[in-house]
Order: C-alpha cells, then structure tokens, then sequence
C-alpha cells in the first residue's frame, strides 16, 4: 500500500530541536533581561535624584519632594520595562507560531508532490485556514482536530493574531473562551469585565509561552510515520476541488 504521507524520523527530531533552541536561546538572550526589574527601576530613581540634585534647594524646596519624584520615576520605568518585556515574549510566541505553521504547510506540500504536483493545491496549502489545515490534518489520521496540543495551538494563534492586528475576531474570541491571555484592569477582576478589555491588554506569561511551546512539540512528536490509503477518500473538499483543477489544467 503506498504512503502518502512519511515523516522522517531525523526530520522530526530536526524541527524539534529547531524549536526548542530558538525557545531556549530566546529566553536565555532576550527574556533573561527583565528579570531584575525591580533592581533597575529603583536605580533609574535613584539616578533621577543625582541628575537633578543641582536644581535643588534647601530653602525653597521639600526633600519629600524630591524623593516623591524620583519614586514616580521608578514605578514608571518599571512600567515601562514590564511593557517591553510583555512585548518581547509575545514576539517569541509569534516567532514559534509562525515557524511551526510555514513548517508544517511546507511539510505536507513536500510529501504531496511525491504523488501530485500542482499550482492550485500548492497554493491551497499556503493560503488554508487554520480550520483547513486541521480538517486535513483530521481526515488524513495525521493529528485529530479534538488533540489538546491542536487545541492549545489554536489559542496561540488567536493570541498571534491580536498581537500582530489587533482587535478584531481573534480578540473576541480571547474574551469570550480564553481571557487568561488578556490582562484584568486589577487583580481579581471578574471574568466578565474581559468585554471591556482591548488588544493592549494581551498578555502571555512564562507559564504560558511554555505551554505553547510544548504544544509544538507534542505535535510534531505526535505525527504518525506513514499514513497509508487512498488520500482522496479523506482529504476536505477544500483540497479535493484544488486537486480536480489541477488534473483538469494539464496538457
């Protein structure tokens, strides 16, 4: 019976340690900076102080003030640093979204064109939905659409989506069924205040980036060898009608 579909073993293991290092090196070079916010914060007040010590005066000014000013220097800077540092992980989350995504679609076009070659699938694959490729996926045996690591992923590219667009479905479909992802306007906000939340308030944490990341993992872990059969009998209509035009186009 011929394989349609064949994941190499050292394949498999290249794009998992592909993955995992750009996670790893990310974390090590660009998330390891943030972690003495604190530290930093207090020293750019402090720094606030020396730079503006010659302006001061005993007689006219207060040194509460002074020091009051430079504590609003420190919480601001601190602020400003949990930004950055929210914005950089989140980049890493979209970095690792968008490498599995092209991988995989090119993946499957490779094994494809063992047995089919065409411009309109090849652009089908490229230019599928997420519910596309999960369809395919599914019909094929390659990964059920039910998994939690396709689950976990399909979070992941709701929150890439508000990352890079802001808001709009992907936004809503945060608060409505995931709004663990959007940052509450204070500490144990009730759920339902999500409705009044915005893009600016996505946010993915440590936990989260590793939940993430193992999804990918697991995903490639989780591809069969070979998938055998008649790949028309459980490919989507989607790819089947991009097939038909294919063999309709040739000479």
């Amino acid at each position: 019976m011929y394989a349609y579909f064949q994941m190499w073993e050292p394949f498999r293991q290249s794009l998992i340690e592909q993955h995992r290092f750009y996670i790893e090196q990310g974390k090590m070079k660009l998330l390891s900076q943030f972690e003495n916010m604190e530290q930093e914060a207090d020293e750019a007040g402090t720094r606030w102080l020396e730079d503006h010590a010659h302006r001061f005066d005993p007689d006219r000014h207060d040194p509460g003030g002074f020091e009051e000013d430079a504590y609003h220097v420190g919480i601001e800077y601190h602020q400003l640093l949990t930004e950055l540092r929210d914005q950089t992980r989140l980049s890493l989350v979209a970095g690792m979204f968008h490498a599995w995504d092209k991988q995989l679609r090119g993946w499957l076009l490779k094994e494809i064109r063992h047995w089919h070659i065409g411009q309109h699938v090849t652009n089908k694959i490229w230019s599928a939905s997420f519910e596309d490729i999960e369809e395919f996926l599914d019909g094929l045996g390659l990964a059920k659409k039910d998994s939690t690591y396709l689950k976990k992923l399909s979070v992941c590219r709701y929150v890439v989506n508000v990352y890079k667009h802001g808001d709009g479905k992907s936004l809503e479909k945060l608060k409505e069924k995931h709004p663990e992802y959007l940052r509450t306007l204070f500490p144990g906000a009730d759920p339902t205040d999500a409705i009044w939340l915005d893009h600016t308030h996505l946010a993915v944490s440590n936990e989260q980036l590793d939940e993430f990341s193992s999804s990918i993992v697991e995903f490639w872990q989780s591809l069969p060898d070979s998938i055998y059969g008649n790949a028309g009998e459980t490919t989507p209509r989607w790819f089947d009608t991009a097939l038909e035009r294919d063999i309709e186009e040739r000479p």
